[in-house]
């Protein structure tokens, strides 16, 4: 009997990476894979994946010994996330099947000996940018690693949702921004210190953060008495918030790519970003965006400021972005690990639940 191709992503909470296995699952159903997923108890990412034709699912605890045991009867293993890669490593340490790493964040892993070992023995690794290649030489650099980046999430889009939510923000102008609540990588902090320096002098500017996480109370004490920023805690129709936005703005201090800005890219938004790890291989500056240096905040200001000013420079960053998003879509990330799975599958002699038809199937 052919064995199902296995996702393994242990993550708590469901952000850029979970949003990706999701999207690449999605895509393999459609084209007619069989698929297996091991995931969180409990956690969002079982829960969206429950109706996805071919696909069975077997929920875990966050430890090493519960997720081995539900990797029992995988044809090949794909890691999503950095909780799964020894779970990985034991099965095929112990059942002798193969496993391919995804790392997706540009920090780490560190430089261990178990590390080491773990990540040699996978069949493959694949980076998401270019940045976190060259993280990944300093582990080993001999350690051959391909790059498939992440995929825009064609997010829906209800225009009478758009139009309530703009009236909601008030002004005339929102620079929106979506992420984990997180200052220390996403550089929220950055952002209200930019809206307290415009209330009095754009006051028709609205700040708008999305999304939530273990600096919420930080930041919203920090936005103490500001009328011009406003936070929504998660939201499940992250669409129509980019919709509703003019400028998108994302300040981090260290990213492995950040696939909320190709989602933002999808919507058109111009982008004022970092140039920090694997965002400048989607803005380009001057082109589709502006970057900028991480904790410089005048340069922050001058760049908005710019967008602010030009609505014919907003346009036309706008039209470049859906261009540049086409370069991003769900179809090609899926291509490319499919075409990664069989190549994978025929040098180790593994029988996996193949497609046995080219005709894409309804993924939901």
């Amino acid at each position: 009997m052919n064995a199902p191709l296995t996702h393994l992503n242990l993550a708590r909470g469901f952000r850029g990476g979970e949003r990706q296995t999701e999207l690449l699952i999605r895509g393999l159903a459609a084209l007619g894979w069989t698929q297996q997923l091991v995931a969180r108890r409990g956690e969002a990412l079982a829960a969206r994946c429950r109706e996805i034709p071919g696909l069975n699912i077997r929920e875990a605890g966050a430890g090493v010994a519960g997720a081995f045991v539900a990797l029992r009867g995988a044809g090949l293993v794909h890691s999503h996330e950095g909780r799964g890669v020894q779970a990985a490593w034991l099965n095929g340490l112990l059942r002798g099947i193969p496993y391919l790493i995804t790392r997706r964040v540009q920090k780490g892993p560190r430089a261990s000996v178990l590390n080491r070992r773990m990540y040699r023995s996978a069949a493959a690794v694949v980076a998401i940018s270019e940045a976190i290649r060259s993280a990944l030489a300093r582990l080993d650099a001999r350690l051959p690693v391909a790059v498939i980046p992440s995929a825009s999430s064609a997010l829906p889009v209800k225009l009478g949702n758009v139009e309530r939510l703009r009236a909601s923000f008030g002004g005339d102008f929102v620079a929106g921004h979506v992420g984990a609540l997180d200052d220390s990588h996403k550089g929220q902090l950055q952002i209200i210190a930019l809206a307290r320096r415009w209330q009095a002098s754009r006051p028709q500017v609205r700040f708008v953060l999305v999304g939530a996480g273990r600096d919420e109370l930080r930041l919203r004490q920090a936005a103490a008495g500001l009328d011009n920023v406003l936070f929504t805690g998660e939201v499940a129709n992250v669409g129509d918030y980019l919709a509703a936005f003019d400028l998108f703005l994302y300040p981090s201090r260290h990213e492995g790519l950040g696939s909320i800005l190709l989602d933002a890219l999808e919507a058109g938004l111009p982008v004022v970003a970092t140039a920090v790890g694997g965002i400048p291989e989607i803005i380009r500056d001057g082109e589709n965006g502006m970057l900028v240096k991480p904790d410089e905040p005048a340069a922050l200001e001058t760049a908005v400021a710019a967008l602010h000013a030009d609505s014919g420079l907003r346009s036309r960053v706008a039209r470049a972005n859906r261009l540049r998003a086409r370069e991003f879509s769900a179809a090609t990330m899926t291509g490319r690990y499919d075409r990664l799975y069989r190549e994978l599958a025929g040098r180790h002699g593994i029988r996996l639940a193949l497609p046995n038809d080219a005709v894409p199937r309804n993924a939901g």
